[in-house]
């Protein structure tokens, strides 16, 4: 008898279902033994509180184009994790407890990077723990890729190429605010691919100045209108400078609804164009996933089912170089893959002539 668990942990994205479905089959054409799979509802929670459903392969059918997750998920954080629920329940010993209770052989971990160091977290504690990296902001350490990223670019990107119609027709000023609180590789990505004209990311603090002169030499050059693509955690050299507490006391207090607003009325004051912010929001984490999500979404699962069979856990799946490879949890829980200022994308954009707001 095997029994494997699954859960989905942090915020969700378009591939959850298609990697799960990668696992459950692979492993139910790769053994012999009768397997019993454990789907915990609503991540960690799930865990915590022993609530799960016990679910078939005939469960997945139809799980590779479908977004979203099945089962549920939520942010169990894990600065919180020795922290006892309201209610008193110990999450540790609580989920080790129900772990070994339906004498699971492998907890499947569908997370970013705060769940992923709780996965480790349960491995160092002594369960058979394989996390799979999960995130739209494609920000987890130790992999060239994760499921969610591209499909969130796809939005991102046709949100950038439906607003230049607009654009175009009133001659306006776009401030687009993309996903990227801490990492921008969802603005770079989906700002090169739709031809944005400044593209400002958190790796990369920008001054106004600049930004400005963006503008200006665009409608110089003959453009009726301007495309500006904002993480929504861009910040400015300025802010950058500050001690983390004061910058932080300056977002709380920040009046509009984010850093984008601000932006955008420091243009419209400063060129008298005619501004707008649009806001995609969650869409980027909605709808199903692009072809190259559910190809690497599966990959995933089929390796993650590979090690499982083989005996390999306390082990993150990732992609390196184009291969499907595992690497140690304690080696990437919870380090945060950035944009590189000088990567190769930032030099070739800025050759385009995209502005980063910094030169």
């Amino acid at each position: 008898m095997l029994r494997i668990g699954l859960l989905t942990s942090g915020g969700d994205c378009q591939a959850l279902n298609a990697t799960m479905r990668g696992i459950v089959k692979t492993i139910m054409n790769n053994t012999s033994d009768e397997v019993e799979i454990y789907g915990f509802l609503d991540g960690y929670q799930g865990l915590i509180y022993n609530r799960y459903v016990q679910l078939t392969p005939l469960d997945f059918g139809g799980c590779l184009s479908r977004g979203g997750t099945i089962l549920g998920t939520s942010r169990t954080p894990f600065k919180l994790l020795d922290t006892p629920e309201a209610d008193g329940v110990s999450k540790v010993p609580a989920m080790k407890k129900n772990y070994k209770n339906l004498k699971l052989d492998c907890l499947f971990m569908l997370g970013g990077n705060g769940s992923t160091k709780t996965a480790n977290r349960l491995a160092e504690e002594g369960l058979n723990v394989i996390a799979l990296p999960k995130t739209i902001d494609n920000d987890t350490y130790g992999t060239d890729l994760t499921f969610g990223f591209t499909s969130a670019t796809e939005v991102a990107t046709r949100c950038i190429d439906d607003i230049k119609t607009t654009a175009s027709s009133h001659g306006r000023v776009f401030v687009i605010e993309i996903m990227g609180h801490k990492v921008g590789w969802i603005p770079l990505y989906a700002g090169v691919a739709g031809g944005a004209d400044v593209i400002l990311v958190p790796e990369i603090p920008y001054e106004m100045d600049n930004v400005i002169k963006a503008i200006e030499k665009r409608e110089e050059d003959g453009g009726r209108f301007a495309i500006i693509v904002v993480a929504e955690g861009a910040i400015s050299r300025e802010e950058a400078a500050m001690p983390k507490k004061d910058y932080k006391k300056l977002v709380a207090a920040r009046v509009k609804p984010s850093v984008a607003y601000d932006i955008a009325e420091e243009i419209a004051q400063r060129t008298n164009r005619e501004v707008r912010v649009a806001v995609p929001g969650h869409t980027q984490r909605g709808g199903q996933p692009d072809a190259q999500d559910r190809i690497f979404a599966t990959q995933c699962g089929v390796e993650a089912a590979r090690a499982c069979l083989s005996g390999k856990f306390g082990i993150m799946i990732a992609q390196r170089n184009g291969k499907m490879c595992r690497v140690p949890l304690e080696e990437v829980a919870g380090k945060l893959k950035f944009v590189d200022p000088d990567g190769e994308l930032v030099r070739e954009a800025k050759l385009l002539g995209i502005s980063f707001g910094d030169e």
